[in-house]
């Protein structure tokens, strides 16, 4: 959603903040909010002593209307009465229009003394050309029809005001001594409205006294789409929901995730008590369902509205669906719930991803779904449905929940009436010939219908004259989009294309190269640029920009794409751009000639023309001309912000002036009024030809509050652009309107039979596209495919929302404070270690960390340092030296020490035999330390391992073996090496967490090595950031250290 409305409080806080204006402006910063938890002490003495000196007005904050009317306004009132009023009315039901609210919110400003004269009402709003200025010389609570009575000022977009204009043009009826202070503050109020992106802002009254301006009562809406722009400026707040609807703390956790996510995730509570819940994919669709729920009779019913898109992944649907069977299974209804899962055709989304995800949420509360007596009801289609249907399908057999599953040969609304007992739930239809991405030339009686030449045609933009497409239209996609670019190769290639008709991409985030695409059975290179210009340099025939940009660089790279004349078409897919950028990228469009499709947008070509605003409602469209007509000739979503590039009227006109074209289909909806223009050029004469129209959203009349749907743009702020309203307007026109969406199909078909009948249309035969080969991806997750995987991994997945240790969540590891050695227990042992296990092991990585700077590891480390290399080469340098003769000897001496112990030898044996054979025992011995100057690392380890371990058998062997070679040397000693690896081995035998074989196993694999590995890397890089801090330069080792020892034959 783009417009979203803010409290009084918030409005006059951002106005006193930002407002720069000549014009004294009276009681800046003096209104305060009251809640049910407010302490008055605590506001009285938070710079508000204001309250107690002067007299006050009290109004509910909660985007009420007409507050005066309806008697919600305290005037002249001193603090005590103040709180009284408040008292009396907080928690009290109020009932405005048709909603009803509980009153949880006030505003406290000083009172103005005022006469009627003094009042003026003042409304600034957008509209797609520009900001519309509204004033009358009389405000208050009997302004009445302002539409009617004020005077109208349009400001162009990035237009300017001037003070003799705006006095000429809407102060004609101001007193002469008022015009000056009063242009002056309009002047500044529309540039306080620019900079902080309203979309709308009315003061009624404003009041001007001797003393100054007064704003009495404030309406506002922000463009929430530039919380990216004005974050600083707007600071923090939250947008209330609208009166007669409560804020659910499911809303919010939803939104949380919307924001994290680049999918869409929409939900909206609307009785969270009623029998009928839904979950919809798309924008578009989720109106659509909406709007047949209530047309059936199940608007008292329908507890949620929502909708889930943008090809979210299996973790982010499981969260919203485990979040709506939550709410769905909270109270009990006697005739059992209904769970609508419906949507339209999918472009991008892998619907069995999805559906896998909603799967596990409905495995997670089958108990409760039971309980309930809840009923699911499926429809769905795009990239893999099959398989999204078939686990539908299975868990619905597997947990005993009545589930009903269709694709896309059912009409995508058949399931509401299904759900609502009023249409019969057929058995299982037969499946339409296709799959996944790519058709199936498989049947030449398919449901499916096309016209004989799939080729793009020359089409002439209304008031340009530059074509959008051809046969051999050439585009580059701006942004990273493998997929998007592969479907439309596969289209290209469907529709007979000679050449693929993406040229290039172009990708800012790296440098240039080629990516590799399939045309058809064959692989095909497409250039990548990092720079736009040199793409457009390399490509001159390109003339189509397709821009996949964030919402937050669409504008930027769209003003770059314009700089370049050889395009004349551009499509933005994003969503949620400004709508301020957004008109000012239509206007500077229209100055170049060039048509922008979008934002938010997908093209798709074929035989009856249709202009829509929903990207995934056109596939839908789609499936219905191809079971009612010959098939579609061109196809155009426009885009779901309020304003898109390019209106319904520039693509009726083109299809009126299009032979090829005999029947006209456009699926409008609720907000903006872009539809009346085709009315009107219907109704005098200028498009001739049959058009058969549909607005959806006529559910939201229905609603007792204010319903924002998917698209930005799909909200009414005046009757005018309700769904009803416009429906009834094309209608009286002449535009062929059925009674709701569930009857479009049929009225296209009646439409297209006529003019059969008539001869103006002549069907074809069809003729069968050519097949495209499965991408493996799609086949192996149909099952049709199996191949060995390349690697195998046991100890961490990324793939889910969380990642995953042994299959433990990261949440999960930090919530149980599991430390180091618990992370080490999960990605070296795939178990949970015992506490006292997992201390052991970040013991032997604190002792181990570092020995100094002399021995072979850190020397190394620290000559590389000096030698200006980076970190990881010189960490790499020293971890070479890492063998038996440095840091390599736990494993040696564990092994060693267990092959002893396990053979039975006493130890006075196994000294015996070692030195018989020639051998060292690793583990003993130091250079420094000794019986007389013992290591306090061996002490301190060895004391942990005896007042914690189950059983220390092999570190009781060790120190017997330590006494016999301590005997002979006080130096040989059990060094820190031997006693990690001999206790290490009883931790592994006697912890109870591994069996002997396991335990054997990983001393064979030499994981002890890898604790001293680890334990010293800290220390050498310690050493490398040493160096660096000492600034110390290259290292030489001097001369009298080195003893040159010359061949005597050499030196003869």
């Amino acid at each position: 959603m783009s417009a979203k409305a803010v409290l009084e409080i918030t409005g006059k806080e951002l106005l006193y903040k930002h407002l720069k204006c000549s014009a004294p402006l009276g009681n800046v910063f003096k209104c305060v909010g009251v809640s049910q938890d407010t302490n008055w002490t605590q506001l009285l003495l938070q710079d508000h002593l204001w309250l107690m000196k002067e007299r006050l007005v009290v109004k509910p904050d909660q985007l009420i209307k007409r507050r005066g009317k309806l008697g919600l306004i305290g005037k002249n009132l001193d603090l005590k009465a103040t709180q009284a009023w408040i008292e009396q009315r907080m928690g009290m039901e109020t009932k405005v229009g048709a909603a009803k609210g509980v009153l949880r919110s006030f505003i406290i400003e000083p009172f103005v003394q005022h006469e009627q004269a003094d009042e003026f009402y003042i409304c600034i709003y957008a509209e797609r050309d520009g900001d519309v200025i509204l004033f009358h010389h009389e405000g208050g609570v009997e302004v009445g029809d302002v539409d009617a009575k004020a005077l109208r000022l349009k400001v162009p977009v990035e237009g300017s005001l001037d003070e003799d204009h705006v006095k000429q043009t809407l102060l004609v009826n101001v007193p002469p001594n008022r015009r000056d202070i009063l242009s002056n503050f309009l002047i500044s109020l529309f540039r306080f409205y620019e900079e902080l992106y309203f979309t709308y802002l009315e003061i009624n009254p404003l009041v001007i006294t001797d003393t100054g301006i007064y704003v009495l009562d404030l309406a506002a809406k922000l463009d929430a789409t530039a919380d990216y722009l004005c974050k600083v400026k707007w600071g923090e707040f939250e947008f209330p929901p609208p009166f007669g609807r409560e804020a659910y703390p499911e809303e919010a956790y939803i939104a949380e995730l919307d924001a994290k996510s680049g999918a869409s995730l929409k939900l909206t509570i609307l009785n969270p008590k009623g029998r009928i819940w839904t979950m919809v994919a798309g924008g578009g669709a989720s109106v659509v369902y909406s709007d047949t729920i209530c047309d059936l009779g199940g608007v008292d019913e329908l507890a949620n509205y929502g909708e889930y898109s943008g090809a979210p992944s299996e973790q982010q649907t499981y969260d919203y669906a485990k979040t709506i069977l939550s709410l769905m299974t909270r109270y009990h209804c006697e005739d059992g719930k209904v769970l609508i899962i419906g949507g339209g055709i999918a472009n991008f989304t892998n619907v069995a991803a999805t559906f896998k995800g909603i799967v596990r949420a409905i495995k997670d509360f089958q108990a409760p779904l039971k309980e309930h007596g809840v009923r699911l009801f499926v429809r769905r289609g795009g990239p893999n449905y099959q398989e999204g249907l078939r686990v539908m399908r299975e868990v619905g057999h597997t947990t005993g929940i009545p589930i009903h599953v269709f694709g896309t040969e059912t009409h995508m609304t058949a399931i509401v009436g299904m759900a609502l007992g009023l249409r019969p739930i057929p058995d299982r239809l037969p499946t339409d010939v296709h799959t996944a991405n790519f058709l199936l030339n498989s049947s030449t009686n398919s449901n499916v219908s096309h016209s004989q030449d799939l080729q793009h045609h020359l089409i002439d933009v209304a008031g340009k004259q530059t074509p959008l497409f051809s046969p051999s239209t050439k585009s580059i996609l701006w942004g990273m989009q493998s997929r998007a670019v592969q479907g439309m190769l596969d289209f290209d290639y469907i529709c007979s294309r000679p050449q693929p008709s993406v040229a290039a991409i172009v990708y800012p985030f790296t440098e240039d190269h080629k990516q590799k695409f399939y045309w058809g059975h064959k692989e095909i290179l497409i250039p990548v640029y990092k720079n736009m210009g040199h793409a457009m340099c390399r490509h001159p025939g390109v003339d189509v920009l397709i821009s996949f940009a964030s919402h937050r660089s669409a504008f930027q790279s769209t003003v770059e794409t314009l700089e370049y004349p050889q395009i004349r078409t551009i499509a933005i897919i994003a969503e949620g751009i400004p709508e301020a950028d957004t008109r000012k990228l239509i206007k500077l469009a229209n100055e170049k000639g060039v048509t922008i499709i979008g934002p938010s947008t997908l093209y798709r070509p074929g035989s009856v023309g249709y202009v829509s605003r929903s990207g995934g409602m056109s596939n839908e469209l789609n499936n219905i001309m191809s079971r009612t007509t010959d098939g579609v000739y061109e196809g155009v979503a426009i885009g779901g912000d309020r304003y898109p590039g390019s209106t319904f009227l520039d693509h009726v006109l083109r299809y009126q002036d299009k032979s090829e074209v005999k029947l006209i289909v456009l699926l409008g909806e609720v907000g903006g009024t872009e539809e009346y223009q085709v009315g009107e050029a219907i109704k005098s004469g200028v498009v001739t030809k049959p058009v058969v129209a549909w607005c959806i959203g006529t559910c939201a009349t229905m609603f007792a509050s204010e319903v924002q749907f998917g698209h930005a743009g799909a909200c009414a702020h005046r009757e005018a652009e309700t769904a009803v309203a416009k429906n009834r307007a094309l209608a009286a026109a002449g535009a062929f309107v059925p009674k709701n969406f569930d009857e479009l199909g049929e009225k296209i078909r009646v439409v297209y039979n006529d003019l059969v009948t008539k001869g103006d249309i002549v069907p074809t035969p069809e003729v069968p596209p050519p097949t495209v080969p499965m991408d493996y991806s799609w086949a192996q997750e149909l099952g049709l495919i199996r191949k060995p995987a390349s690697f195998m991994t046991s100890i961490c997945d990324e793939r889910g929302q969380e990642l995953l240790y042994a299959g433990m969540p990261i949440t999960e590891v930090f919530r149980e404070d599991m430390g180091i050695g618990g992370v080490l227990g999960l990605l070296w042992f795939q178990r949970r270690l015992p506490k006292y296990a997992s201390k052991y092991l970040e013991m032997c990585l604190m002792v181990t960390a570092d020995h100094g700077p002399a021995v072979s590891g850190a020397h190394n480390t620290i000559v590389c340092a000096r030698a200006g290399k980076d970190l990881v080469s010189c960490l790499t340098s020293g971890l070479l030296t890492i063998g038996e003769r440095f840091g390599g000897a736990l494993d040696s001496a564990a092994k060693q020490f267990s092959h002893a112990f396990d053979s039975g030898i006493i130890p006075m044996e196994f000294v015996n035999k070692m030195k018989k054979e020639g051998h060292l025992i690793m583990g003993i011995g130091h250079r420094v330390k000794s019986l007389n100057n013992p290591d306090m690392r061996v002490q301190i380890l060895k004391d942990y391992a005896k007042q914690n371990f189950p059983a220390t058998p092999l570190l009781d062997y060790a120190l017997e073996v330590e006494k016999i070679t301590t005997s002979k040397k006080p130096n040989l000693i059990l060094n820190v090496d031997g006693l990690i690896g001999v206790v290490f081995v009883d931790l592994l035998r006697h912890c109870g967490s591994f069996t002997r074989e396991e335990a054997d196993e990983y001393v064979e694999m030499g994981v002890l090595n890898g604790i001293f590995v680890l334990g010293r890397s800290m220390g050498f890089i310690g050493h490398f950031l040493d160096q660096k801090r000492l600034k110390q330069g290259l290292y030489r080792h001097p001369w009298d250290d080195i003893s040159y020892v010359m061949p005597e034959h050499m030196t003869m």
